[in-house]
């Protein structure tokens, strides 16, 4: 289903204007320099090519660097083949892919290793660079399909959950301002922020009432003395601020500053043509949510309203 809301497109393309694509990361490992050598100097142009001269010291890249798409490593080192190696790896990265270079004497070797699903592919030595090239292309391409269906599915299980926990907190909930706090907690440990705060709206201003989830140190409350805040309650329209040090309308305002806050979004809970509450997310680094995560909150603050006016009337 597509969505057209259109504050929604706006605050989209302005997120994705804070995205920077990045190289992947490839790690290489080989005990000869040379063949090192080599192999970063094919593939630099096209991903962030980490090197490694054994086994040992490319786990230890790999917990420095963390996640890297493709693994190409050779069979024949010393103190650990490339198989093993490769074996170690795949707990903690189960969606790297993982290329090995061999003697055509090692293929033997390698049978249990492609078996078990450790090893994307082999490539014999002395290889062709242009066939091991067109093999880490769709080793990678490969990597980013795993890792996307992957994303999907967490995602997926985001929204359940959010939802469900609306549900769940509203209908344990015996009041109003007991159902506060849970559900900016909720929302808050849903998209990964620093501080959320679920704040009553009475007659177009803030009432008192709130509910507040910070992940580390307690934050403040200074929704009152925020210009988004204001226009979000105005216009009925979600507000975001991408990235505060860089808005000159912004990066001056004193509550930003003092709290640390670099990216604030302010969802607007609106309940037949009146808002009833506001939901503000706060990050202390610039805002990276997605377009189906806009979504999600635009649906999650509706399902709020109705829960909010329920518990209003019973």
């Amino acid at each position: 289903m597509t969505y057209t809301i259109p504050e929604l497109d706006t605050i989209s393309r302005r997120l994705m204007s804070q995205e920077r694509p990045k190289k992947a990361k490839m790690l290489v490992v080989d005990d000869e320099p040379d063949n090192l050598d080599l192999l970063y100097r094919t593939f630099r142009r096209d991903f962030q090519v980490l090197k490694a001269e054994s086994g040992v010291r490319a786990l230890e890249v790999l917990g420095t660097e963390g996640e890297v798409a493709v693994i190409i490593s050779d069979q024949r080192m010393p103190e650990m083949k490339g198989t093993e190696f490769l074996s170690k790896t795949v707990p903690q990265f189960p969606d790297t892919m993982r290329i090995i270079l061999t003697g055509f004497t090692d293929v033997e070797d390698l049978v249990e290793a492609i078996n078990s699903g450790q090893v994307y592919k082999y490539i014999t030595k002395p290889w062709n660079p242009d066939e091991l090239k067109a093999v880490v292309q769709r080793a990678a391409e490969t990597y980013e399909l795993l890792k996307q269906r992957t994303e999907e599915l967490q995602r997926s299980q985001a929204q359940t959950a959010l939802m469900s926990n609306i549900v769940t907190i509203t209908q344990d909930a015996a009041t109003v301002e007991s159902c506060l706090e849970p559900l900016a907690t909720a929302f808050g440990k849903t998209f990964g922020t620093d501080g959320a705060i679920l704040q009553l709206v009475e007659d177009s201003a803030l009432a008192t009432t709130q509910g507040i989830f910070s992940a580390d140190t307690a934050i403040a409350n200074w929704l009152a003395q925020d210009s988004l805040t204001q226009e979000a309650i105005t216009s009925q329209k979600m507000q975001v601020a991408v990235d505060i040090p860089a808005d000159t309308n912004l990066a001056s305002a004193e509550h930003y500053t003092t709290s640390g806050t670099e990216a604030h979004l302010i969802v607007p809970v609106v309940y037949r043509n009146s808002v009833t509450a506001v939901l503000s997310l706060q990050w202390k680094q610039p805002c990276k949510l997605r377009e189906d995560e806009l979504v999600l909150l635009h649906l999650s603050a509706q399902q709020v309203a109705l829960a909010l006016n329920c518990l209003r009337c019973a």
